[in-house]
């Protein structure tokens, strides 16, 4: 997959795509189905905004995306997305008005031949634009329009509202069933404090920054080591939060792979949340902690090995 960061300059082999258009937090099932409409006799393409237009709007706002620009990349790329566009929100970006964003991004800058959209879509500055707009717009302009139905479980609408609330509670599954994949956080392994290590039990560090937090614990995790020389598939436990036996932290996530031995400083990871184990817990001391931790376990051990 190749990724753009702006819609200008691009090779003739950039441009043409069939694109589907939107934030895709999280590639929900929803998102997979617009994507799959978008699949054709031309490349597959989606183009994406970074950062999230809510970010450029209220950057004081609570942490809400559900992915990171990489982990959203990864995922994209296992769907088979060919071209990624992710189109640089700024000042300049937010000022364009539906007609200029249609003419100058899509036709002159991306030449798109198709562009797929959710039925609540809304582009251009204010969000003055609709779907009825578009579809104007890419007659006029030279692409066609598809608008994908919303996609529902029960009754109840698909969406990156929905999915964090599960997350919020302890459900990944849950999140599971919208989302069609586990929940992931993607980024490279840190240096921490290292206690994980003087206790038996050496962890791999990632920021959890700018992301909507799940409940804060311990659980269940599927690991995919993406680069360097340990590369592959593991199970782990790992704990999400602020470590209450050592003090006042900052929140990340620490993971420790099962059966594993290896360095993995500054490599990436994709961790996937499977299930909640417990909350975060302040020990009498060391002692508990550890037999605690080999409780942790010894229980996701179980849980991974049934899936």
């Amino acid at each position: 997959m190749q990724i753009h960061h702006s819609w200008q300059g691009l090779t003739p082999a950039a441009r043409g795509a069939s694109c589907a258009m939107g934030n895709f937090d999280g590639v929900h099932l929803g998102h997979r189905a617009v994507i799959d409409l978008a699949r054709g006799s031309a490349p597959l393409g989606v183009i994406t905004f970074e950062p999230h237009p809510r970010q450029f709007f209220a950057p004081e706002a609570p942490a809400f995306r559900l992915m990171n620009a990489e982990a959203r990349a990864n995922r994209l790329a296992k769907l088979g997305v060919e071209q990624l566009y992710e189109l640089p929100f700024d000042a300049r970006l937010a000022s364009f008005t539906p007609e200029a964003f249609a003419r100058e991004v899509l036709a002159e800058g991306l030449g798109i031949s198709n562009v797929v959209v959710g039925a609540d879509f809304c582009f251009g500055r204010g969000r003055k634009g609709i779907v009825a707009d578009l579809r104007e717009l890419g007659a006029r302009f030279g692409f066609d329009v598809t608008v994908a139905d919303l996609v529902a479980q029960g009754d109840t609408p698909i969406s990156s509202t929905a999915i964090r609330t599960s997350l919020s509670e302890g459900n990944p599954r849950d999140a599971a069933a919208m989302l069609g994949h586990w929940h992931r956080i993607d980024g490279e392994v840190i240096h921490g404090e290292k206690r994980g290590r003087q206790l038996g039990y050496p962890t791999a560090n990632m920021s959890v920054a700018g992301l909507h937090l799940p409940r804060l614990g311990v659980y269940a995790v599927l690991a995919d080591v993406l680069t360097g020389p340990h590369r592959g598939s593991y199970i782990g436990a790992a704990s999400l939060g602020v470590r209450p036996m050592f003090g006042e932290n900052a929140p990340n996530l620490e993971t420790f792979l099962f059966d594993f031995a290896g360095d993995l400083y500054g490599q990436h990871l994709s961790i996937g949340f499977v299930d909640y184990l417990r909350p975060e817990m302040k020990f009498t001391g060391l002692p508990a902690l550890i037999q605690q931790m080999q409780d942790d376990c010894a229980r996701a051990r179980a849980i991974l090995t049934a899936l």
